[in-house]
Parts: structure tokens; C-alpha cells; sequence
């Protein structure tokens, strides 16, 4: 820098150390919001900028958190200058970090300016090196945005961000959409021309719960996604294959079921048990068969019509042909005892023993027994096995049947619900790609809250298990629909369940390489265990005081001036701040092309539809109204 360069640049000097709040006395000449020099505009320093506290051979940064003007008493008049009294400018500054010696930018403090030192407006080079967010190469880095005041373009590293639990939080309207879509857009477009479709495809794995279908558009993040448009209002719609795994998992079915916890949970967990026996088994299905063998046996050798009756109505629910099961029975109404008609001869290698009818065997409903078949679907055969539990239970008098009988019509009734958008057949989850939309904006609020657990615990359970070998991104847009602290749609226990299963996917995750993005309006909403555990955050616009709040206990190193003007930011402009930047720094996210944005644009009145539709005619028959009165 030349002697006249840097006699422009130099703005002041300290005048007073208060710790790490400095304050530069401002030269009287170097009050303009703009200096030239050589035919160029430098803007000068103002609150909210960066300025260069000079200390022998090393550049202390700080940030300007405030202006004054004090009344300098000890100025002497000239003749020609008038009375009124003179001003002098002072600067209060918040130490940022320091350039070291290899012309890298330092958070924090290593050490305070002296009285004297002076201060000197940032070149671009030095702006660059303060912005500077890691130290990737342009193949290892996105260029998704630019500093807001400066308008100078950021790299922001992909090992530093995507490797990372992220949190894009701001009000509707504000740009966060955008920005999600951005960050995923440009690493994904990056990632796959540095690693190689084949490899990419292998070493990174990408989920978004998308709650308001914005983004099933074809070109949104990329083109070679794999989208699943879910609806529970219709039956034929698509369905997300998952391992019946993921659902069979005690506290899911429990809480699904609203299981009481002393009587129901417990037959629910013995059924559970009873089913993964069954599976191990060398020959599953024989196995079954043996269990319901025996319990035909005792039901027929009962002393008590209605528990009978109760028990054959259950077996109707695990055979498959199950029409013609009393047929050649008859229940005494006296005591109970079962009458077999008519007498059938007993076969040479027929079943006889000392306590059994020789014609159990021969009864439809013994005969039942060889129908039963284990299916594809592991939902349904784990609901059997319910009915099996539950008949067992009877027929020893460990339940009350009213006691456990609600628990069968709640997890029939959800049944219906979760068939419609899972398959619990087998398929290919992934489908060949490796990005996954699940577009949630036609399910009910049941599977809104049921579903993100379930996929997300299914993946990141099996993602353990590949520790190492490839990284796994699950986004939650609207994340305050599934991560809530304060709803009270449903039982405490349904709650504390989903918001522990992410809460130890964002603590424990790092060290399987899964990572949680969260993008919400409310967050305030989410649970605090989550927001304050994100590494990165950008923050745009809030304006509700308690989510403010929020952002202030979770974001511990946002300075107050940038805190304070998180209200009054304009769209598309966040505050980036994290463990991936030194400083927080204010950028202007570049907006996408309109067919690359998510669906989420503000409606406007005088914009014509791309697809106007026209609102079906409604036409009345005047008949109806002919009533007489």
C-alpha cells in the first residue's frame, strides 16, 4: 500500500481500551460517508462495518457497534471561525479477530490495540480475507451468495456445511426456501461433477420431509430426484416401501395404538416378541401352525361359552379362509362344553390322547390351521400375531379381553391409514437415485407426525450400521409441524418419542455421518435441544419476540447490532453465523431462476397463472328447492 493510499484509508486513532470494547477518535476530515482517491469512491466506515486496528506488524479487526459526537472543549477558534461549539466523532468497536501472519483471518481475541494505534478503513483484499469462510478450494465450495453492504461473492465450503446439522429459520416471505434450495442445489451440482455420478451416487444420500409440496418441481434442487407424492384421501395413491422394521418397534406401536401402559403395551410387546421368534425360526410358518394347534385343542376343551365364542371370533382374524369355522361345532348354552357334529371317523394317524376329543382334528376350524400363510407384508402379519398373543392370553386368563380389545380397532383404524401411503411389500426405497422428496401436503395430520419418525428412524438405524462409508442429509422443511415442544394434537408420550428420536439423531448423528437441516418460521416452536445444537444458522427475517428470544439463547455468538437488526432484514438477506465462519456475516443469497425456485412465491393479483384453470361451473336444479312446507 503507498504512503498516499494509506494516508486516505486512515480514519482515526484508540483513544480508550475498555476491554474488548475500543473507541477511535475519528478524524475531523474523514466525516464523509464517501472518500475519493484517484478517481474511485471508498465508502467510509459506518456502524455495522469492519474496520483495521493497526499494532505494530499485526491487523486487529473489529466491528462497529456505535457512533457519538462529544464536544471538543479543547479546540481554540480562529478569528474567522464562529462560536458555536465543535464536534469531534468517536467510534465504538467490538474486537472480531485478528489477520495472522499467513494472511488468514482469526476469530477472537489474542491480544488489545494500544492508545494511539491507529485505524484504517479495510481494503477489498482485506474484506475478502475477513469474509473468507473456510479454506476449500472452488471445486470443494458453493457460490450461493455475496456480503449484503459490500455486494463481494462468499465461498461457502461443502466439508463445513453439508457435513454439518443446519438451521434456516426465518418468517414467510422472508427467502428461507431460497436459501435451502440453494445450498442443496449448488452442493449437489458440485459434489456430483468433483465425485462422479457412480461414486456421488454411493457416498451421499439425501432426504427432504417436504410438508407443503414445494418442492416436487422437476428442476427444484436437481432433476434426478426420486418424488413421493403421499395421500391418505384416496387409496391408489403413491407408497413409500420401507421395512416393516421401522414400525415394528415397540414404543412406535404403543404410542401409535395409545396402548395403555400396565395391560395393553404389555400384550403388544409379547405379540412383538412372539412374531420376531417366528421369523428366526427355521421354518416360520410350521411354527405358527404348532402354536395354533394347540390353542385349537384348548379352545375346544373349554368349560365357558362366551370366552369360546370371543376366542373363535379371534381366529376368524388369522385365517385366511375363515368362513365355515363353527360349522361342524355346537357350544352347550349350560356349561359351555363344545359338542363336535357330526361325529367324523378318526383317521388311523389321527391325534388321540387322554385329554382331548379324538375329533379336534377333524373340526373346520383345526383344519384352519394349515391355511395360514406368513405375508409380504409385515404390518399385517405383526397384527396377527396380535390376534394370536391375544388368543393365548385368554385362554390362560393373563387379560381381560375388555381390557385389550380397544387396542385391536386403534391399531385396525391407523392401519388403514398408514396403508395408504407405506408399502410394507419390499422396493427400492431410493429407487436408483440418491435425493428422495416425501411430499407430505395431502396426508392427514396423523401421518404428518407418524411418518417423518418412522422413515427417519428406519434410515438412520440402518446408516449406523454403515458407519463410515457414506453421509446421509435428512431436511425437514416447515420443521416446526414435527419438531414442536408445545403441541398438544397428541399424547405427551406420542411426542417426547418423535422429538427424542431427532433429538439423538442431531447429537449423536455427526459420528455416524447423518446430518439434520431444519428450516422453520417458529423457532421458537422446536425444541430447544435441536435449534441449539445446529453448528450453522441462517437467519432471516423474525419479527415475533419470542422467536427472537430463541435465536438469542441458541445463537450464542451473534454480536447485539447483529441481533438487532434480524427484524428489519430485507428478502432474501440472512445472517450466516456458525461454527463455519469466524464472524457472522449479513449475505444476500443469490436468487434461483424461476423454474429452479420451490413453490412458495407470495400470490399476486394482477400476475396471470402459467396454468390457468378455470374454476369449475356449479350449475343448481331449481327442483330442489320445490319443497313443500
Amino acid at each position: 500500500m503507498t504512503t498516499e493510499m494509506e494516508s486516505v484509508l486512515k480514519v482515526g486513532e484508540v483513544c480508550e481500551v475498555n476491554g474488548k470494547t475500543i473507541t477511535i477518535r475519528v478524524y475531523k476530515n474523514k466525516n464523509l460517508s464517501d472518500l475519493f482517491y484517484n478517481g474511485t469512491i471508498i465508502r467510509n466506515v459506518s456502524v455495522g462495518s469492519f474496520i483495521e486496528i493497526k499494532k505494530g506488524f499485526t491487523s486487529l479487526i473489529g466491528k462497529i457497534d456505535g457512533e457519538k459526537l462529544i464536544e471538543d472543549r479543547n479546540a481554540t477558534l480562529t478569528s474567522n471561525e464562529s462560536t458555536s461549539p465543535i464536534y469531534q466523532r468517536f467510534l465504538t468497536i467490538s474486537l472480531s479477530g485478528y489477520i495472522n501472519r499467513s494472511n488468514k483471518f482469526v476469530g477472537g481475541t489474542a491480544e488489545l490495540p494500544l492508545i494511539g494505534n491507529e485505524a484504517y478503513i479495510l481494503t477489498d483484499d482485506k474484506i475478502t480475507t475477513v469474509h473468507n469462510v473456510g479454506t476449500a478450494t472452488k471445486n470443494q465450495s458453493i457460490e450461493i451468495a455475496e456480503t449484503h453492504i459490500d455486494k463481494m461473492p462468499i465461498s461457502l465450503p461443502i466439508d463445513g456445511l453439508l457435513n454439518t446439522h443446519m438451521a434456516i429459520f426465518g418468517n414467510t416471505g422472508s427467502g428461507k426456501s431460497n436459501t435451502l434450495t440453494a445450498i442443496y442445489k449448488s452442493a449437489y451440482q458440485k459434489l456430483e461433477s468433483t465425485l462422479g455420478n457412480e461414486k456421488f451416487n454411493q457416498r451421499c444420500k439425501f432426504i427432504l420431509f417436504d410438508f407443503n409440496g414445494e418442492y416436487t418441481a422437476e428442476n427444484c434442487i436437481t432433476n434426478k430426484k426420486k418424488v413421493y407424492e403421499l395421500t391418505t384421501r384416496t387409496s391408489d395413491g403413491q407408497k413409500l416401501p420401507l421395512s416393516g422394521d421401522g414400525i415394528l418397534d415397540i414404543e412406535v406401536i404403543s404410542i401409535i395404538c395409545e396402548a395403555t401402559e400396565k395391560t395393553q403395551k404389555p400384550l403388544l410387546e409379547r405379540a412383538l416378541r412372539k412374531y420376531k421368534s417366528a421369523k428366526s425360526s427355521n421354518n416360520s410358518e410350521a411354527y405358527v401352525k404348532g402354536i395354533l394347534r394347540n390353542q385349537v385343542k384348548k379352545t375346544l376343551l373349554l368349560a365357558d361359552k362366551p370366552k369360546i365364542t370371543t376366542v373363535i371370533g379371534y381366529f376368524r382374524s388369522v385365517f385366511n379362509n375363515a368362513d365355515n369355522l363353527e360349522s361342524d361345532i355346537i357350544i352347550y348354552s349350560n356349561n359351555g362344553q363344545v359338542k363336535l357334529l357330526p361325529p367324523k371317523p378318526i383317521e388311523s394317524q389321527g391325534y388321540i390322547d387322554n385329554d382331548n376329543s379324538p375329533n379336534i382334528i377333524n373340526t373346520n376350524l383345526y383344519s384352519n390351521t394349515n391355511t395360514f400363510q406368513l405375508e409380504a407384508n409385515e404390518f399385517n402379519n405383526f397384527i396377527k400375531f396380535v390376534y394370536i398373543q391375544l388368543i393365548e392370553d385368554l385362554l390362560y386368563d393373563r387379560v381381560t379381553n375388555d381390557h385389550v380389545k380397544p387396542v385391536l380397532g386403534k391399531l385396525k383404524q391407523k392401519k388403514k391409514h398408514i396403508e395408504k401411503v407405506l408399502s410394507f411389500n419390499g422396493g427400492d426405497f431410493w429407487d436408483g437415485t440418491n435425493f428422495v422428496v416425501i411430499s407430505l401436503d395431502k396426508v392427514n395430520i396423523d401421518i404428518k407426525k407418524l411418518l417423518p419418525l418412522l422413515v427417519a428412524k428406519t434410515v438412520y438405524d440402518e446408516k449406523k450400521e454403515s458407519r463410515g462409508s457414506m453421509s446421509l442429509n435428512i431436511i425437514i422443511d416447515e420443521a416446526h409441524n414435527i419438531l414442536s415442544n408445545e403441541s398438544f394434537r397428541e399424547t405427551e408420550a406420542w411426542k417426547d418419542h418423535r422429538l427424542e428420536t431427532f433429538e439423538e439423531i442431531i447429537k449423536e448423528g455427526r459420528k455416524f455421518g447423518t446430518f439434520l437441516t431444519i428450516s422453520s418460521q417458529r423457532p421458537n416452536d422446536i425444541s430447544h435441544t435441536i435449534t441449539s445444537q445446529a453448528h450453522n444458522y441462517f437467519i432471516h427475517r423474525l419479527v415475533n419476540e419470542r422467536d427472537l428470544h430463541s435465536i438469542s439463547r441458541a445463537v450464542s455468538y451473534i454480536d447485539s447490532i447483529t441481533e438487532e437488526s434480524i427484524p428489519t432484514l430485507p428478502t432474501g438477506v440472512c445472517i450466516f453465523s456458525g461454527v463455519s465462519t469466524q464472524i457472522p456475516l449479513k449475505l444476500r443469497i443469490n436468487e434461483l431462476s424461476e423454474n429452479e425456485q420451490p413453490h412458495s412465491n407470495t400470490f399476486e393479483f394482477f400476475k396471470e397463472p402459467e396454468n390457468e384453470t378455470a374454476m369449475p361451473r356449479i350449475e343448481f336444479n331449481e327442483n330442489i328447492f320445490d319443497v313443500p312446507f
